[in-house]
């Protein structure tokens, strides 16, 4: 199976919204996890990631004090908590597995759109 992200919607600029990405299998608990969105017209860009256990996370200086990313391995399920949202954010987001430099790793699952109303 693959990673499902899931959550977006429509909200107003300042709004908030939490995405979820479900994984299958029970190797979720063992791997880095990253969240990547890709706007109209643009290349896929790198959000945040999460270690294995939730002890680091990692997060593109766009985002930072207003993202927050976190797993629940119990569960197999990251979450992705946005807040302060702008319009800059609008784009169609996704959860993959990354490595050590936060590059994805594997494929891609079904993505999320998020769209931002100025």
């Amino acid at each position: 199976g693959q990673l499902q992200a899931s959550g977006g919607g429509l909200v107003q600029a300042g709004g908030s919204l939490r995405l979820s990405c479900a994984a299958p299998g029970r190797a979720f608990s063992t791997y880095k996890m990253g969240w990547f969105r890709q706007a109209p017209g643009k290349e896929r860009e790198f959000v945040a990631a999460i270690s294995w256990n939730g002890g680091s996370t990692y997060y593109a200086d766009s985002v930072k004090g207003r993202f927050t990313v976190s797993r629940d391995n119990a569960k197999n399920t990251a979450y992705l908590q946005m807040n302060n949202l702008k319009f800059e954010d609008t784009a169609v987001y996704y959860c993959t597995r990354t490595n050590v430099d936060n590059k994805p790793f594997g494929s891609w699952g079904q993505g999320t759109l998020v769209t931002v109303s100025s």
